[in-house]
């Protein structure tokens, strides 16, 4: 699968928006669910230490109000009186017995949940009730050891082991006239329901389970439990902040009370505690979704406006293969958008401007070519015709005119381009071109023209566009020789700049020169592309200066092109510098070929 189309800059400013994204929220989400899952559990600690410090409470009121009700019934004078007798060896009788149920009657009135109190005497009889079985056949030995080593402390002993539904407790009775000696026994038994600690306004689906567990590991309450013997002597003796009752998990905090002795075990379930976790980590989740919709799209509207103006763009850049280059004409809202789209336009504008300067170029070569084909007359019969005439001058012995009809001859084969003749000459080529122009005009001019041409033998080989030179030679004897009175001199050098890397070909003259006036405007033409005609050159020096900047390049700053320096009365002189390519030349130390008349 090719995925390289995918990597557009939209789906990467999109991946990028939703990686930072999923970073952030990542981040935040983990904070968030940290702190507050510390928060939520921090509460549930208070809300757990708050139910067992309740609960505590209602079974201290429980056990403080037995113990007070029993401690006053066990120092009543009555009661002490009687068992101080049964101590003696003297029986209560009938009636006295009698006269206990009032004293008893007051647990009963003001403690609900008493099945039944219970007197004996020191030696185990039951005083109280009347009928029944004696103290030993109640309880085992060793609550009895128990409550008589407490001195009139209450001893809880917890189920009854013949009615499961009954709770147990025996206090010792001391005859406080007789340096508290042990006088008697009274025997609680409390209805099992009494000990259920729990809130009585909760509901069913309270969270906290409270259990109340006796010494022996009987569960005393609540008594809707299933539970077995087992199962609390694990509850109880478990170190683990966790436990598994009935196959849930509970968090359990135990406290084991030093009145009864009995364990008060808390088991709150694991889930209830971590229900408000699990809600908070569904509303992460959900707002991590709905956040990452709406960034998503909010990505999606963010990346098109800043991807549509770059894909306007490419389309109008593709459009310049179907129909030229077009400037972008939208504005954007955005800063470097119409930057780019500015820049963009600078290229296009510029662009066209170098397509059209080429155009142009291209235009003004096939008009020279045009010209210089609608000037030519038929080559052959031209060179026919001259050659007739030079054989006839010779056999008439005019040497001189048969040479200069041969030199024209040659001009004219130099001048003529031919659709397969190369454009490109030698400087050699160009050289002898001059020479021979120099020769024909010299019929016209007489003694009053000479001329030198200065060259190194290093230079012959170096290629240049044809009748580069000839135009400005042409004016050299037009515009200065021919207007001065008396000889003149046309003077051509060829020489290397002081870098080595341009070639300068300089046409002097001595004749009459140009006014400040006239070099200014000339050069002002120069530089503006304005047309500039010399006088019977054909080509013109525009058309010189337009085919250098055609071949050779030259912008603002560069050496290439045409210099031109004249003093009225003093002549002028024309400078032509074209670039030397690396190694064109061998030396530039050979002698000056000289040549001239």
């Amino acid at each position: 699968m090719n995925t390289a189309r995918f990597n557009t800059l939209r789906n990467q400013m999109l991946f990028g928006f939703l990686l930072v994204m999923i970073i952030i929220l990542s981040v935040v989400g983990t904070v968030t669910f940290d702190s507050v899952s510390r928060l939520l559990n921090k509460n549930a600690e208070k809300h757990i230490q708050q139910t067992a410090i309740q609960a505590n409470g209602r079974l201290d009121a429980v056990l403080n109000q037995i113990d007070s009700l029993t401690l006053m019934v066990s120092t009543n004078n009555f009661v002490q009186r009687l068992l101080a007798d049964e101590r003696e060896g003297k029986r209560a009788t009938f009636e006295e017995k009698q006269m206990l149920v009032p004293y008893v009657n007051n647990i009963h009135i003001f403690t609900g949940g008493v099945r039944s109190v219970e007197l004996f005497t020191y030696d185990y009889r039951r005083l109280f009730p009347l009928d029944g079985d004696s103290l030993e056949n109640k309880i085992s030995g060793e609550w009895i050891t128990a409550a008589t080593k407490q001195k009139g402390r209450l001893v809880w002993i917890g189920i009854d082991p013949g009615d499961r539904n009954s709770v147990l407790a025996i206090r010792q009775i001391n005859l406080l006239d007789e340096s508290f000696a042990p006088g008697g026994y009274m025997l609680i038994r409390m209805e099992r329901n009494v000990f259920d600690i729990r809130d009585n306004d909760s509901d069913e689906g309270s969270r906290e389970t409270m259990l109340l567990v006796g010494r022996d590991y009987n569960l005393i309450a609540p008594n809707t439990y299933d539970l077995n013997t087992a199962d609390m002597k694990l509850l109880v003796d478990s170190n683990k902040p966790t436990v598994t009752v009935e196959g849930r998990k509970y968090v359990m905090v135990r406290h084991q009370s030093d009145v009864t002795g009995w364990s008060f075990l808390i088991l709150t379930p694991v889930s209830a505690i971590t229900e408000g976790i699990s809600f908070l980590r569904t509303v992460i989740f959900v707002s991590a979704g709905i956040g990452a919709l709406l960034y998503v799209i909010l990505s999606l509207v963010l990346s098109t406006i800043i991807s549509r103006p770059i894909f306007r763009l490419i389309k109008t850049m593709r459009s310049a293969r179907l129909g030229g280059l077009k400037p972008i004409t939208q504005i954007s809202s955005t800063i470097e958008i119409n930057e780019l789209n500015h820049t963009y336009n600078q290229m296009v504008e510029h662009t066209n401007e170098l397509i059209k300067l080429v155009y142009e170029k291209e235009i003004l070569q096939s008009r020279s070519e045009l010209k210089a084909l609608q000037a030519q007359i038929n080559p052959h019969f031209l060179f026919n015709t001259l050659e007739a005439l030079y054989w006839s001058l010779y056999n008439k012995d005019e040497v001189e005119l048969a040479e200069f009809v041969i030199a024209m001859s040659e001009l004219f084969r130099y001048t003529i381009t031919g659709p397969n003749r190369d454009e490109w000459v030698t400087l050699q080529e160009e050289l002898d071109h001059i020479e021979r122009y120099l020769l024909i005009m010299r019929i016209r001019f007489g003694e009053r023209l000479t001329w030198r041409i200065e060259s190194r033998s290093a230079f012959s080989k170096y290629r240049l566009p044809k009748l580069m030179v000839q135009p400005f030679v042409e004016n050299a004897i037009l515009h200065g020789i021919e207007s001065k009175i008396g000889p003149g001199v046309v003077a051509v050098k060829v020489n290397l700049s002081d870098e080595r890397n341009y070639l300068i070909i300089t046409i002097e003259d001595d004749g009459g020169g140009m006014s400040e006036e006239t070099l200014s405007r000339l050069n002002h033409s120069l530089d503006t592309g304005g047309v500039i005609s010399a006088k019977g050159s054909g080509l013109g020096i525009a058309n010189v200066r337009d085919r250098i900047r055609l071949y050779f390049g030259g912008q603002e700053g560069d050496k290439v092109g045409l210099r031109i320096q004249s003093r009225e009365g003093r002549g002028t002189a024309v400078s032509i510098t074209i670039p030397v390519h690396v190694g064109e030349f061998i030396s530039d130390d050979e002698n000056v070929v000289n040549r001239g008349r």
